[in-house]
């Protein structure tokens, strides 16, 4: 939960907040590497989803390599 957060679209302040994994080039899709990670902040009442750019680190792109994830 974010504390300050409030939608662009209906005003509410609930909120969910999810982690995306996405592959790049098809050698990162060939080994289900997953390199860019985003944050999506959405909206409990109307849905309405911002994408946010996050950090990934160079141990979880080992650990995503080992596990498939």
């Amino acid at each position: 939960m974010i504390e300050n957060f409030r939608c662009a679209k209906c005003g509410n302040t609930g909120c969910e907040v999810n982690t995306l994994s996405t592959a790049g080039g098809w050698l990162s899709r060939l080994f289900n590497f997953q390199y860019r990670k985003f944050s999506a902040v959405s909206c409990s009442n109307c849905k309405y989803t911002e994408l946010y750019r996050a950090e990934a680190g160079a141990l979880s792109n080992i650990f995503d390599l080992l596990a498939g994830a």
